[in-house]
C-alpha cells in the first residue's frame, strides 16, 4: 500500500475542490482545505497502480481548475500542484521512487511544468522540500521539464518519504513575533515548523518528520511550556495520522489535539 499526500495551492473554492477530490477516484481517502492558507492536502492510498492513475486525474483536475496568478495565501508555495510527496506504507520504497519518477516525467511531458525532486531526510546527494524552496531556479535546476516555471501552473515538488504527520498549533493572544519564535525553537530534525499571522490568531504549523518519536503531544506541551495553556486555541491535524502516533498520545489528550481514530490512514484505507 502506498500513499500519496498532494498539496494544492488552493484552499477557498470548495466546489472545484470537490470536484478535484471526485476526479481523484477511489484514491482519495481524505481532503483538508485552509481558506487562510488557501491551500488544500489530499491524502491518496492505494496500491500502486490505481494510486499512480488516480494521482494524475487529481493533478489534471487541479490545472484545470486554478491559476497561480490568481493566487494569494500565508503558507509558501511554488506552484498550483506544489507538492507530491510518495510515501511507501509498510511497502517497498524503489516502488514508491518509481511512482515518484514516471509522475514526474508525465507532468513535465504533458504539462510543460519543471518538477523538482526531494526526499524526506537529507543526504549528500538529494535535498529535502526546504532546501528546494530556497534554491529552485537559483542555483538549484529542475530535474524534470523546462527551465523556468509555468505563469499559470508554477513548478512542482516531487518526493519520496516516511510517514510524516502535518499538524497546526492555534494561539490566541501570541503576537506574530513570539510564534515565530515559538517555531523556531521547536525545529530541528523531528519538526519542521513556521509561524504564521492568521488574522485574529496566529499559528505554529508543523511537520513531525519522525513522528513516533516526536508527535503532536511533544510539539503542545512545549509551546504551553512557553505561553501558558490559556494561549492555546487547539490542535489541528492536517491529513491523516497513523494509527501508532495516535497511541502514543493518552485518549484523554486526543480532543484537544484534534486527533481521532477516524482520521487514521489504517481506519480511512480500511
Amino acid at each position: 500500500m502506498f500513499e500519496c499526500v498532494i498539496n494544492i495551492a488552493e484552499g477557498r473554492d470548495l466546489e472545484a475542490l470537490d470536484d478535484v477530490a471526485r476526479r481523484a477516484g477511489t484514491s482519495c481517502r481524505d481532503r483538508h482545505s485552509d481558506p487562510v492558507h488557501n491551500r488544500s492536502v489530499f491524502t491518496l492510498v492505494a496500491e500502486a497502480s490505481p494510486l499512480a492513475h488516480d494521482v494524475r486525474a487529481l493533478i489534471s483536475a487541479a490545472y484545470e481548475h486554478f491559476d497561480l496568478r490568481s493566487h494569494e495565501g500565508v503558507h509558501p508555495r511554488f506552484g498550483v500542484v506544489d507538492v507530491v510527496p510518495f510515501v511507501a506504507y509498510h511497502d517497498d520504497e524503489t516502488v514508491a521512487m518509481a511512482l515518484r519518477d514516471e509522475t514526474a516525467t508525465w507532468l513535465a511531458d504533458t504539462f510543460e511544468v519543471p518538477v523538482f525532486f526531494y526526499v524526506g531526510h537529507p543526504s549528500p546527494d538529494a535535498r529535502t522540500l526546504p532546501e528546494v524552496r530556497r534554491r529552485a531556479f537559483l542555483d538549484l535546476p529542475p530535474d524534470r521539464g523546462p527551465q523556468s516555471a509555468s505563469p499559470s501552473r508554477g513548478a512542482s515538488a516531487l518526493g519520496v518519504r516516511d510517514v510524516l504527520v502535518a499538524w497546526n498549533l492555534w494561539l490566541s493572544g501570541v503576537s506574530l513575533e513570539e510564534t515565530k519564535k515559538l517555531a523556531a525553537a521547536l525545529r530541528g530534525p523531528a519538526v519542521r515548523s513556521l509561524g504564521f499571522d492568521l488574522g485574529g490568531s496566529t499559528q505554529v504549523s508543523c511537520n513531525l518528520v519522525t513522528p513516533d518519536e516526536v508527535g503532536p503531544g511533544f510539539v503542545y506541551d512545549a509551546v504551553q511550556e512557553r505561553v501558558g495553556e490559556s494561549r492555546i486555541v487547539r490542535g489541528e491535524l492536517v491529513g491523516l495520522i497513523p494509527e501508532s502516533v495516535l497511541q502514543n498520545e493518552a485518549p484523554e489528550r486526543w480532543e484537544r489535539l484534534g486527533l481521532s481514530r477516524d482520521a487514521t490512514i489504517e481506519v480511512r484505507s480500511a
